[in-house]
């Protein structure tokens, strides 16, 4: 099993910065592609951004620009920078990695989530 813990959450005002990180531990036997997801009050869960193994980076057109996401391979941890953040932003922000436990295992896992809010 592999477990995500995220940190870096809390309470911002608009147009500042937060930097959220996640740190993959357990039976890691490689991390593929990473991301970050997040879910507003009465939305479904929507992608924000996602990087692969080897840095390639998609991102949310909402948030292209402003936020920035990164990883370091050898920490297993994956990092999104926040900046220019809007009230919209806010949402519980959900850290995403697919990983193999073995060369022929490979699984999906999530983080427990951490509250970003964005006051106005």
């Amino acid at each position: 099993q592999v477990q995500l813990v995220e940190s870096g959450g809390g309470l911002v005002q608009a147009g500042g910065s937060l930097r959220l990180s996640c740190a993959a531990s357990g039976s890691i036997f490689s991390i593929n592609a990473m991301g970050w997801y997040r879910q507003a009050p009465g939305k479904q869960r929507e992608v924000v951004a996602t990087i692969t193994r080897g840095g390639s980076t998609n991102y949310a057109d909402s948030v292209k620009g402003r936020f920035t996401i990164s990883r370091d391979n050898a920490k297993n941890t994956v990092y999104l920078q926040m900046d220019s953040v809007k009230p919209d932003d806010t949402a519980v922000y959900y850290c995403y990695c697919s990983a193999n436990t073995s060369p022929w295992v490979r699984n999906s896992y999530w983080g427990q989530g951490t509250q970003v809010t964005v006051s106005s």
